[in-house]
């Protein structure tokens, strides 16, 4: 309360003190509701621990659910693609790939092309005096038809006076793909050019007034630059069927594989082995489930808990809310059952998840394993279904709708009612404190009236005595 005067001065008497006494007890009300008020948002903020918790399951349980578009298979499957030729290069496979083995039978590997230009006194030399301009193309070779990439064209302007290193760097900088070096050898410096792997990326270069840096592939005979390098394809065998590609890279031969060509071996072709392990991605996603349901279950123990030795409660002790929530994770683990009823493994406990007396679940990688790799199919199913069945449940209780969502409302509206009683109630004991503080004003003024008549009246007849006499 704002203190509106200093009682007691005129008077002597303790005025102060005794207006603090009164409206502490006039006060008793205000601290009972805001000590109401105050386990209300406690309540909330346990309300907030719980949602969190429940959250972090839901995400959990989501993590083991294919999206739209992908299947069970495609979620949980991992792959890995050998060659036992490891000369011939290397593969990688994923998503999209079908286990088993292939004959791969490499003949040849892509290369790029390599151009290499007239000799210069050096590096420094002008190529120009006057400048110009340079037209570098990619495109394909086939046969005597070269086809020029419209969308790959690249005008190279050189000022009056430029070098062979001018040229070599604005070629570098067009970022084509074509990389350019000078070589300084016994004849002179030369610029060599190098394009990328692939009959789809032969270089022509065309100039109408720079001379001396010419080149049409489509062309045979001397030209201004030496092709040292044609541009070639790789081309192998895939279970004896002929194909090929611009790169040694090739992802286009078997869906979800990756080949990393790095050799050849005409006439001993070597196997490439694929294979599908569906059980480390779904005990990796499971183990996370798990994990999660573990924590949201220990936090809504501790959130209802209630200590006999220490006598404390846990903030949401016996809140109906929090005892539904609990039912229902704990309903779910095991009560989720196979979609198929011939199917040894129905539950959560047949392929391996075990629940102990405080509640908590764990898996036993062993059981696990030996059942995702007797029925995937079925196995999997469970475990999206056990998935679908915690996404749906939590929704119903941290979702717009959802219990916790509702009875966490509720207690806001409930601490907004205590504030508006509140503010009404200390309203009406800062006009009480006012009506007390007026009040023994007057009093203290009359107290000092009246003590300053009563020392004139002494000292009056103080001084009457002494005339007396």
């Amino acid at each position: 309360m704002a203190t509106i005067t200093s009682l007691g001065t005129g008077s002597g008497l303790e005025l102060e003190s005794l207006v603090t006494k009164l409206m502490t007890a006039e006060s008793v009300s205000l601290t009972t509701l805001q000590k109401k008020q105050a386990t209300y948002t406690t309540k909330i903020s346990a309300m907030g621990t719980l949602r969190s918790s429940l959250a972090s399951l839901q995400s959990a349980a989501s993590a083991l659910v294919p999206s739209a578009l992908e299947s069970n298979t495609d979620k949980y499957a991992s792959y890995t693609a050998t060659l036992a030729n490891t000369t011939v290069g290397t593969a990688t496979a994923s998503t999209g790939a079908v286990a088993g083995k292939y004959s791969l039978e490499v003949s040849s590997l892509a290369q790029g092309q390599r151009l290499t230009s007239s000799a210069f006194a050096s590096s420094t030399t002008s190529i120009t005096s006057s400048g110009g301009t340079i037209t570098l193309d990619l495109g394909t070779l086939s046969g005597t038809t070269y086809t020029a990439d419209s969308n790959r064209s690249y005008s190279l302007s050189l000022a009056a006076g430029a070098t062979l290193s001018d040229l070599r760097n604005a070629i570098n900088n067009a970022n084509a793909g074509v990389t350019a070096t000078i070589i300084n050898g016994s004849g002179g410096s030369q610029l060599v050019l190098n394009g990328s792997e692939g009959t789809n990326n032969v270089i022509k270069l065309s100039s109408s007034d720079i001379t001396g840096f010419n080149f049409n592939p489509a062309t045979s005979g001397t030209q201004d630059w030496t092709q040292s390098q044609a541009a070639a394809d790789a081309a192998f065998t895939l279970n004896g069927i002929a194909a090929t590609s611009h790169s040694n890279t090739v992802t286009s031969a078997l869906d979800g594989v990756t080949l990393n060509l790095a050799g050849t071996n005409v006439g001993a072709a070597t196997t490439l082995t694929i294979t599908q392990d569906l059980t480390t991605n779904s005990s990796k996603l499971l183990q996370s489930f798990v994990t999660s349901y573990n924590s949201a279950y220990a936090t809504m123990s501790t959130l209802g808990a209630y200590n006999a030795t220490t006598k404390v409660a846990g903030d949401l002790q016996g809140n109906s809310t929090l005892r539904f929530a609990m039912n229902q994770m704990r309903q779910a683990v095991f009560t989720t059952k196979s979609d198929n009823a011939t199917t040894p493994y129905q539950s959560l406990s047949d392929i391996g998840v075990s629940i102990n007396t405080s509640g908590q679940l764990s898996i036993d990688t062993t059981k696990f394993n030996k059942a995702m790799n007797a029925d995937p199919t079925n196995v999997t199913n469970l475990i999206v279904k056990v998935g679908s069945t915690y996404n749906s449940s939590i929704d119903t209780l941290i979702g717009t709708t959802g219990s916790v969502t509702v009875a966490t409302n509720g207690l806001n509206k409930t601490v907004k009612d205590y504030d508006s009683r509140i503010e009404k109630l200390e309203t009406q004991l800062a006009s009480i404190e006012k009506r007390y503080r007026s009040q023994f004003s007057a009093l203290d003024t009359l107290v000092s009236s009246l003590s300053k008549t009563g020392d004139y009246l002494t000292s009056f007849i103080s001084s009457l005595s002494k005339s007396s006499s």
